[in-house]
């Protein structure tokens, strides 16, 4: 639901689309495949990362058969991550969480850089102050405003909603960073 929700922000997103097996996924571009689940648990999903269109359009298929009508399949082109984390958003405060790379980094081997707590009256940095520059942390916090009006209700209720996000470049099929650096919001969540 994330990805849906994303779409109708006014945040930088993925650019990702449905998969029905129909598509001729270009091979000039690495490409992610991702499955999502219409009810239940959503964590830990079947994915496919970075790899070349063969590979992807095969398990892109077999996703299809596995889930059936329980959920979709969807892809997008790979992006390199040169930094990554969690922005939460609080009624009362705002918190980043980043580390180097793939926010799988902080994920699945508990790595952080920094965490970054912003009150009205202060900012708290727990880590390595210089991880994330002024610009850096500009932007990501941009976003807060159309964050809070869109979970409102979320938000007064006492929950807090829990945004996933790099700071990338695209990149070509060696890996290779290609571009522009950009930030990407990839997964938004209330808890």
């Amino acid at each position: 639901m994330g990805f849906f929700e994303l779409n109708e922000m006014n945040l930088p997103s993925i650019p990702w689309k449905e998969y029905t097996g129909k598509e001729v996924l270009a091979s000039d571009v690495l490409w992610t495949i991702r499955s999502a689940v219409y009810q239940g648990n959503d964590l830990n999903l079947p994915r496919l990362v970075g790899v070349k269109s063969k590979e992807a359009t095969e398990f892109g298929d077999d996703l299809l058969k596995k889930l059936k009508n329980k959920g979709i399949v969807i892809y997008y082109p790979f992006f390199f991550a040169r930094k990554s984390g969690n922005l939460e958003v609080r009624s009362d405060r705002i918190i980043i969480e980043a580390v180097k790379g793939d926010l799988w980094n902080m994920v699945t081997y508990s790595s952080r850089d920094v965490t970054i707590q912003y009150t009205p009256d202060e900012t708290l940095v727990n880590g390595n102050q210089d991880f994330l520059t002024e610009k850096e942390q500009a932007l990501i916090l941009k976003y807060v405003k159309e964050v809070r009006n869109k979970f409102r209700d979320d938000l007064l209720e006492g929950k807090s909603v829990l945004l996933e996000w790099s700071l990338a470049n695209m990149c070509n099929i060696d890996k290779t960073p290609v571009g522009e650096e950009y930030l990407v919001f990839y997964e938004v969540r209330t808890v």
